[in-house]
């Protein structure tokens, strides 16, 4: 049996067992899924398609930042990937800390080229990105595993 196999077969087996702490469980599993589509629908959405697209209201902030253009795709395509990832589940954790670092960049420009106008905005992004990071931290030897494996 594989370790993907394994794992899956430990899972089901754990979700099966009677006890009403292993529902809490599941629950927090449900809960936590449900942050990491809601989180990418938005960063995919809300946050990545005016950039990639262009609209007038996210050119001409970067153009106020000074970035203009190349600035404003390179951030949107960072913010897609990031939405992308935050679905995958081995990649899961990893999205969470780069889109925290996209989102402490955020704030500083906030507050340095927009005067603190929807500066809290990134900081309240911050909060469920922490929480799936951390909630997902095992991932990471997951991944490192397999990309060591395959190095």
């Amino acid at each position: 049996m594989s370790e993907t196999t394994a794992s899956a077969a430990q899972a089901v087996s754990a979700a099966h067992e009677p006890g009403r702490g292993r529902s809490r469980s599941r629950r927090a599993e449900i809960s936590l899924r449900a942050l990491q589509i809601a989180l990418a629908l938005f960063y995919g959405l809300a946050s990545a398609l005016p950039k990639l697209i262009a609209h007038p209201s996210a050119a001409d902030s970067f153009d106020r930042i000074g970035w203009g253009h190349p600035g404003m795709y390179t951030i949107g395509a960072l913010e897609l990937a990031g939405a992308v990832a935050l679905v995958i589940p081995l990649l899961a954790p990893v999205a969470a800390m780069a889109l925290s670092g996209l989102m402490v960049g955020a704030f500083i420009v906030q507050l340095t080229v927009f005067d603190g106008q929807n500066a809290a905005t990134p900081l309240i992004l911050l909060v469920p990105l922490a929480l799936i990071a951390w909630a997902r931290r095992h991932r990471v030897a997951d991944l490192a595993r397999l990309v060591l494996r395959r190095a």
